[in-house]
Parts: C-alpha cells; sequence; structure tokens
C-alpha cells in the first residue's frame, strides 16, 4: 500500500517514521514544517486541492492523519488561534476524508478524550457516549469527527489521550526536566486518565492498517454490478468506526509525575544524575486554566483490543520504555 501520514514531523508522526523502515508498505512523510534530517514533503493539509492532487498523484491507499492544533489554552484566549484550530482539526480533516472518498481508500485520523469534557462519568468513556465538550479545542476535534462521518469515506477515528513521546514537547520530557531541577514541585490529583505511548499508538496503528490491506485483497470484492463496466468493486472496510487507545490503568498527573521520577531514578546509572524533587499532590483550582478539563478521562479500550486483537501494554512498561530511550539518546 502506498499512506500518506500527516503531522510527520510531530510525536506521533515521528513514531510512525520509526515504524515504516521496517515495513513493506510504501509511506509518504508530509508535514508544514521541516525538521533537519527527515525527508518531508510539504503539504498544507488545510488545502483542500492540494491535498486531492496529492493522493491523486502519489495514488494515495490509505491517510494517516496526526496533524492537529493541540494549544488547548491559547484556542481560548485568541480569536485567530481558535480559528486556525477549527481550520486543522476540522476542515482539515474533511480534506482527507473527501480525498479517500474519491480514492476509495481508507484514513485514519488521530481524535482525544477532549470531545468528552462536562460528563460527570467515573467509569472508561465508551465510543458511543455523546460528547459534551467544554472547549474550543474539543469542539474544534468534535466537529472534524462529525465532518469525516459525513463524507461516507472508510475511516477509523481513534481517540487518545495524555500522549507523550521522545519526540517534541510533552508531559514527560518536561517532567523530567522539572524533577532534575527544582527542588520542590506541585502537580494535581484530582485529575485521572491514562498517559499514553505514542509508539504504542503507532504499532497500533500498523496494525490496522495491515488488517486494512488484508481486507482489501483477502475479502471484500464484489462481482461486476449488472450495466455497468469493470471488474468489480469494493465492499467498505467492516472495521470503519470510532474506536479508543490509550495504555492500560489510571493514574492522576501527580501519580505519572511521581513514576517519571521514580523510573528515570532507577535507570540512571550516575548518583548525580539522581533526582531528589519533592513532588506535592495539589488541587486543579490551584492552576486555574481558560479550559475545564475532566476529573476523570479514562478510555475503554475493549472495543479496538477485540476489533483488532491487540495486546495493549501497561502505561506504566511503556513509560520505563521511553524514559530507556531518552537516558540512552542523552548519553
Amino acid at each position: 500500500m502506498r499512506i500518506l501520514v500527516t503531522g510527520a514531523n510531530g510525536q506521533l508522526g515521528s513514531e510512525m517514521r520509526l515504524l515504516a523502515k521496517n515495513s513493506a508498505d510504501e509511506f509518504l512523510f508530509t508535514d508544514v514544517n521541516q525538521v533537519e534530517g527527515q525527508k518531508t514533503v510539504f503539504l498544507d493539509i488545510t488545502d483542500r486541492q492540494a491535498v486531492l492532487d496529492m493522493v491523486q498523484t502519489h495514488g494515495i491507499d490509505a491517510i494517516v492523519n496526526c496533524a492537529a492544533w493541540t494549544n488547548v489554552d491559547a484556542c481560548e484566549t485568541d480569536p485567530e488561534l481558535a480559528a486556525l484550530a477549527m481550520r486543522l482539526n476540522a476542515d482539515a480533516p474533511e480534506n482527507l476524508a473527501l480525498a479517500m472518498k474519491a480514492a476509495g481508500g481508507l484514513l485514519i485520523h488521530i481524535s482525544t478524550d477532549y470531545v468528552f469534557g462536562t460528563e460527570p462519568y467515573n467509569t472508561p468513556y465508551r465510543e458511543d457516549q455523546q460528547g459534551t465538550p467544554t472547549g474550543v479545542y474539543g469542539r474544534t476535534k468534535k466537529e472534524g469527527e462529525e465532518r469525516i462521518l459525513a463524507t461516507g469515506c472508510q475511516y477509523v477515528i481513534i481517540r487518545t489521550a495524555w500522549l507523550y513521546s521522545e519526540f517534541g514537547k510533552n508531559f514527560c520530557k518536561t517532567m523530567l526536566q522539572l524533577t532534575a531541577e527544582r527542588p520542590t514541585l506541585n502537580v494535581v490529583y484530582d485529575q485521572c486518565g491514562t498517559p499514553t505511548y505514542a509508539l504504542d499508538l503507532a504499532r497500533a496503528i500498523c496494525t490496522i492498517l495491515q488488517d486494512y490491506n488484508t481486507s482489501l485483497t483477502a475479502h471484500h470484492i464484489l462481482p461486476p454490478i449488472e450495466g455497468r463496466d469493470g471488474e468489480g468493486s469494493f465492499l467498505p472496510y467492516p472495521k470503519t468506526g470510532i474506536y479508543h487507545y490509550s495504555n492500560l490503568g489510571v493514574c492522576s498527573w501527580y501519580d505519572f509525575t511521581q513514576m517519571i521520577q521514580q523510573t528515570a531514578n532507577t535507570l540512571c546509572t550516575s548518583a548525580e544524575a539522581q533526582r531528589h524533587c519533592d513532588i506535592r499532590p495539589c488541587l486543579s483550582s490551584q492552576y486555574p486554566s481558560p479550559v475545564k478539563r475532566p476529573s476523570y478521562s479514562v478510555l475503554d479500550k475493549t472495543k479496538i483490543q477485540e476489533a483488532f486483537h491487540l495486546d495493549i501494554p501497561y502505561w506504566t512498561d511503556s513509560l520505563r520504555q521511553c524514559i530507556a530511550n531518552l537516558i540512552q539518546t542523552e548519553k
């Protein structure tokens, strides 16, 4: 297959690059930002015609959309950034969906737990629960989902949460730095969710791409329709739908930070590199934000596990792998 990856220089896109090196598929990595040492094709996914042309020119069979506007707080306070969020999180996914509709391909789109918000849930979110986002970011991501569905394309929408990796800016890397620099650190403990290692999510995406390719080549060709020229047509991908993915388990931001420091200290061989930061729990009300974040934002992964037979790692195991990679890189 020929697979186009958008937002290829972000966290998830960078992990997709690593996995692509051992894949038999052809990958085209696109972004509006260029990174030294990374082969990246420029593509503005808010430009519908540019997307259609790219898909047609390169014979793209599937798109993995890793691109999004994710500065959650800035969307609330800056109208221009809110408009940009709408273009990237809603207009762009629609463009990608229309391109896949025209090509008869599959769109894998990454969404977020922020499509939920005001519901007083204390059990993991299921895919069929109605989202009521509280901020601009969540609303634009929900709008993006709805526009994809409206195109009638083949799609797999994956909602994820608390994404981190060795690449870019994220909570894990920030806490590694702060616990090494500060004697004390206050971290909220009344917001719970599940950290998601971007490499694990990328592996899940590759599994879905393989399943889609198998579906195309083995099972889903219809005989010619009477009166129509051609050899036949494809049935829609039977696993089209919305899914949830994060690592297994649950923790607060405070728990997450404690484990980051503990893991780093376990893996560090130098006594000088040990972190001795006093991490203290605090309430989210002590750090007011323009956006009300859900106090419980755990995703139910049952559907994606059963559909694609995924073995999802526990969050602390994946965190250890990520921190080990970061420490190795620093040597």
